[in-house]
């Protein structure tokens, strides 16, 4: 592949309801969409899928604009890539960033596999036609209120539901809906809300029987969830502090979860989540596709990764209409009772649909061979 332009937009996509985490209250996913053109004329689309404020981690919607336009794409456009692994070696002075790295990624997977003419799925190795869906439901404002909305989605055919918790809004919550749901796969996803103080608030919920808790604690940390893991029997899956290999060695090595939820966009792209997927295979470790509120694009990129072996549980894929009454591909992403069909046409399997993206796009900005890296 020979990059011959980029194109970045900023895209603010309506949310069909407003989403609440322990951090933020969403009314649009602000996102931004990068399109990379081959010189055969072959497309590719990629998801910088930060929100726009640094509240997941450290990237945000402005900063990782410029940080693609001025430095990390200047030195891809223009360059000969014989696979999407070998961009890394390309922007190795960068640190950090994974989101930024893995909009360039898969949008290099995307045209790697249209060239193979082959679905993006089959090209990273995937072995499944299907792949199953959970659903994630923000915090509620009272444990009645969370059992009505799970009511809904399990007669929507969803089987596993992941409640976002906090202190206050925790134990009462899902004991709820455990009452109210006694067989139903149930897990509470806390965003790193809580602190080593919170032991017991946490301890409380092994009665509850679900089948993980996720990212209790702060972001990056290993140590903390490791003593936790050895004093509460419910499985923690790890989100936030798993960002590259070097950390799922880490997690392996202290015992710090069972499960790990891979997000394609947190680790740097498609290629480190397929090689993360493989050594936790290796270790016993089950894996899921989580994701960040996303657009059709990098939706449709999740769905191609969860086919790989290693991706053993339900997976945060779910059809467009959850989130969005019109979203930026075509068709939109639908569900088939508990789970998405695999698209089996050449690269991510959709289409851009141009109506929704112009009417959503608020900035654009093109980058060619002759733009020059300003760092």
């Amino acid at each position: 592949m020979k990059i011959v332009e980029a194109t970045l937009r900023k895209v603010d996509i309506p949310l069909r309801n407003p989403f609440e985490t322990s951090f933020l209250r969403m009314y649009a996913k602000k996102t931004t969409i990068l399109e990379l053109k081959d010189e055969d004329g072959t497309f590719g689309y990629g998801e910088f899928s930060a929100f726009n404020l640094p509240f997941y981690n450290e990237e945000f919607r402005d900063g990782g604009f410029d940080l693609l336009s001025e430095l990390i794409l200047p030195k891809i456009v223009g360059r000969e890539i014989k696979h999407p692994d070998d961009m890394y070696d390309l922007i190795k002075s960068i640190r950090r960033n994974n989101m930024a790295k893995s909009a360039v990624n898969c949008a290099l997977w995307d045209i790697y596999s249209k060239q193979q003419n082959e679905p993006l799925a089959k090209a990273l190795g995937g072995t499944k036609s299907k792949v199953e869906v959970g659903v994630s439901i923000g915090v509620q404002k009272s444990p009645e209120q969370l059992v009505e909305v799970v009511r809904g989605y399990l007669n929507d055919g969803y089987k596993r539901i992941k409640c976002k918790i906090k202190p206050g809004k925790d134990y009462d919550y899902l004991a709820a809906v455990r009452a109210e749901f006694p067989t139903v796969q149930l897990m509470g996803d806390a965003n790193s809300a809580y602190r080593p103080d919170d032991f017991e608030l946490l301890k409380r919920l092994d009665p509850l029987n679900l089948i993980m808790i996720e990212q209790p604690l702060e972001p990056g940390d290993l140590l903390y969830h490791a003593k936790l893991q050895k004093q509460i029997k419910t499985p923690i899956c790890l989100d936030e502090s798993v960002t590259s290999l070097e950390d799922t060695d880490k997690m392996i090595e202290l015992g710090s979860g069972k499960i790990i939820n891979i997000k394609v966009s947190r680790v740097g792209g498609l290629s480190i989540a397929k090689k993360i997927q493989q050594r936790a295979m290796e270790n016993g470790i089950k894996c899921w596709c989580g994701g960040m509120i996303d657009s059709g694009v990098a939706r449709a990129e999740n769905i191609a990764i969860a086919t790989l072996p290693g991706y053993v549980l339900a997976n945060d894929i779910a059809p467009s209409i959850r989130y969005y009454d019109r979203d930026i591909i075509t068709p939109m992403v639908q569900m088939n009772r508990a789970f998405v069909d695999v698209p089996e046409e050449a690269g991510i399997g959709f289409d851009i649909d141009w109506t929704n993206m112009n009417e959503f796009t608020l900035e654009t900005k093109k980058i060619t061979a002759d733009t020059e890296v300003t760092v």
